[in-house]
């Protein structure tokens, strides 16, 4: 008997583990989205990610989701570095190629440039050829950065050289110039420009469809919350997101 009672006093105890197992299993098996989704995006997308980032949260209550907005090829140096994210969110391929850890990219949206002035247009410039007077000061992207990058081929294409007074980090810095009134002009991103239309006026020029950039975002290898980074790149193909970043002035991929 006391042989009998052990053994059902066993089974017991194995049942209840069993029970606190499947208990703790069920959010990752039902697919359920908790906890802290940590995003790194580049600096052009703070608007609409905020927003988005709103969004998911109240479709999925339990998710905070964090963001790190800065220059894309700053943050794809932080991510090889180790820096925790789970979402990389780059204005460009090259920045997204340049992460290893990154997990099949999907482009999700595209932009191209204008040249952001003062408040009607004080200098009455018209397009890039305006961009080279020696009186004139202008602000851009650092090269490696992709608004950079996209400048270098934009001026290319027309054919001019411009000679910036200051070249920035990331575009959100490079379009604070000319708010500041520190510098004529700059060549930012449309969705930046039209972000600020409150205190810039946006002039389009025909070589920026030569510079337009695909906008890709990856789950990161490295992610600590794996189902909520599948959960916001998903959530970035649906319609409700789709039409955040088509309001920002971002185009379709």
């Amino acid at each position: 008997m006391r042989l009998r009672a052990a053994a059902l006093a066993a089974l017991v105890l194995l049942s209840g583990c069993g029970s606190t197992s499947d208990d703790e299993a069920t959010p990752a098996e039902s697919g359920g989205v908790t906890g802290t989704v940590t995003v790194f995006a580049a600096a052009s997308l703070t608007e609409s990610f905020t927003t988005i980032g709103e969004q998911f949260e109240q479709k999925n209550p339990g998710t905070t989701v964090t963001f790190s907005f800065a220059g894309s090829s700053a943050l794809a140096t932080q991510i090889n570095e180790g820096a925790p994210a789970d979402v990389f969110a780059s204005a460009a391929p090259k920045n997204m190629d340049a992460v290893t850890s990154a997990v099949t990219p999907t482009t999700f949206a595209k932009n191209q440039l204008v040249i952001a002035v003062a408040k009607g247009n004080p200098k009455g410039i018209t397009g890039l050829a305006g961009l080279t007077g020696a009186d004139l000061k202008v602000a851009l992207c650092a090269e490696a950065v992709p608004c950079g990058a996209a400048a270098e081929t934009a001026t290319e294409a027309a054919g001019v050289t411009i000679t910036p007074v200051t070249l920035e980090q990331d575009v959100k810095a490079a379009l604070s110039k000319v708010k500041l009134g520190e510098v004529d002009a700059s060549l930012v991103y449309r969705t930046d420009a039209k972000a600020a239309a409150a205190d810039v006026d946006a002039v389009e020029f025909p070589e920026s469809e030569k510079a337009i950039n695909d906008y890709p975002i990856a789950v990161l290898k490295e992610a600590k919350n794996p189902v909520g980074a599948q959960a916001f790149v998903a959530y970035i193909g649906t319609d409700e997101a789709k039409a955040v970043l088509t309001e920002a002035g971002f185009q379709a991929p």
